[in-house]
């Protein structure tokens, strides 16, 4: 460390500096849980003393939050898959390591989906809710696997960014970022600016994340006040078995792969991705996450040309928690409200799509595309993704933190085993925040020796 950098490194940890004292800043997973109790006492409080201004003032709270990180998707997308593909470049083997994380991210996402099946066939979630087919309702729209194939092509290239159709702008940044590939130089203006507009939205967003504590008390408190845990009741079991499913996967299969296929340190693993998983817990949105998903893989030794294209890849393919294990149980809890018998072909149904169909996740908060494709092909009645809609915020906290872990996880895995894992990085990693000033798009030369950045 050069002599230069210790009083950046006091004066970002709070010490003294040469101008005087400055108080210590509050740990951000502290401001995180100070939001989650403050919204659950100020829901409580809403809810039991009829408060009609608190409840709409939560509502309004937690949806502007939740806008703003929708404002940046579209454009946020679609610059980070081009950066990312073409980023390959820069890397030995893309062609193997991208290969080697798609058969990764299928994988873990049929261990996933057998967990929440053998979950739900063992609680039975729809019995004894009190819920019948009649407080369902049918969704305005539905997914299907014509509309998802022929989706994936827009019609134009403005409607995908007004309509926030994310597959579509996955398709078209993929197509612009091989067409930048085979021009080579000829493509370097645009690699420049998009790179250049990467930055500035990333900057952009974590503006939206240090709102996250006053995001939450507005997401959880309306959760809260309009819900009410009457309603939380009725659906308790299937409630306890998406948090149970998604910790088994997090905290059971993750770990079991880190330890045995990577083979490192799966309590390391947890400590350096946390500042990613706890924002997803909060914000509900992989595609909000991303970039600090993108910075912890990187702290965590992953190269960086390699998570820059992996990280964006998975925020938008790789969910666990909403397109494995929720699609899984509430296929059976709905069957079970709707009195349908599913066989042996329903369940493999099930795990196709949850392989196949993840991109219609899209990365955003809810899984409602996700499940109604699900039930299309399963036949099973649409009015069941009424029954789900109340119980859905709290439900997609967890699976969107289940989500961003996967989507750590790939990275880490893939590099292990193909050797380009910075053991060092990874052993060091810590659980702080992640600074908005650590740029993804760091200078090679003023990263730590010994760090690689090419594979």
């Amino acid at each position: 460390m050069s002599a230069n950098s210790a009083p950046t490194a006091e004066t970002e940890a709070g010490k003294p500096s040469g101008s005087g004292l400055r108080l210590p800043s509050i740990p951000f997973w502290v401001q995180i849980v100070a939001g989650l109790v403050l919204g659950v006492l100020l829901g409580w409080l809403a809810r039991s003393q009829d408060i009609s201004w608190l409840v709409t003032t939560l509502d309004k709270v937690g949806g502007l939050f939740v806008q703003l990180l929708k404002l940046a998707v579209a454009p946020l997308v679609f610059f980070a898959i081009l950066v990312s593909i073409t980023n390959l470049r820069k890397v030995n083997n893309a062609a193997r390591l991208a290969t080697r994380t798609l058969l990764w991210f299928m994988i873990t996402s049929l261990i996933a989906v057998a967990i929440g099946l053998a979950i739900g066939l063992i609680t039975n979630p729809g019995a004894g809710t009190d819920l019948t087919p009649k407080d369902g309702a049918k969704p305005e729209s539905a997914g299907s696997w014509i509309d998802f194939l022929t989706g994936i092509v827009p019609t134009d290239v403005i409607t995908p960014f007004t309509e926030l159709n994310v597959l579509q702008i996955v398709f078209m940044a993929a197509v612009a970022g091989i067409a930048a590939l085979q021009l080579g130089e000829k493509a370097k203006p645009i690699l420049t600016l998009s790179e250049s507009v990467l930055e500035l939205l990333q900057k952009a967003l974590w503006w939206v994340i240090r709102l996250a504590p006053i995001g939450t008390v507005g997401l959880i408190g309306y959760a809260i006040a309009d819900y009410g845990w009457d309603l939380i009741g009725k659906y308790a079991t299937f409630t306890a078995d998406v948090y149970i499913g998604c910790a088994l996967v997090m905290f059971g299969v993750y770990p079991l792969l880190l330890a045995t296929v990577a083979k490192v340190s799966p309590l390391q693993f947890f400590k350096g991705a946390w500042p990613a998983i706890q924002l997803a817990f909060v914000s509900r949105s992989s595609v909000g996450t991303m970039p600090v998903t993108q910075k912890v893989t990187e702290r965590l030794g992953v190269p960086k040309e390699y998570a820059s294209f992996a990280v964006p890849f998975g925020a938008t393919t790789k969910m666990d928690g909403c397109a494995a294990i929720y699609p899984a149980l509430a296929a059976i809890f709905i069957a079970q409200i709707f009195d349908v018998q599913l066989g042996i072909g329903d369940y493999i149904l099930i795990a196709f799509v949850s392989v196949i169909g993840s991109a219609a996740t899209a990365g955003l908060t809810g899984a409602t595309v996700m499940l109604t494709l699900t039930l299309s092909t399963l036949g099973l009645p649409l009015e069941g993704v009424g029954l789900l809609l109340a119980i859905d915020p709290i439900l997609d906290m967890m699976r969107t933190a289940t989500n961003v872990a996967g989507q750590a996880l790939i990275p880490v895995i893939v590099s292990a085993r193909e050797k380009i894992l910075d053991h060092d990085a990874y052993n060091s990693a810590t659980s702080s925040p992640v600074p908005d000033s650590e740029s993804v798009s760091e200078p090679e030369d003023a990263k730590a020796p010994g760090v690689p950045v090419t594979v």
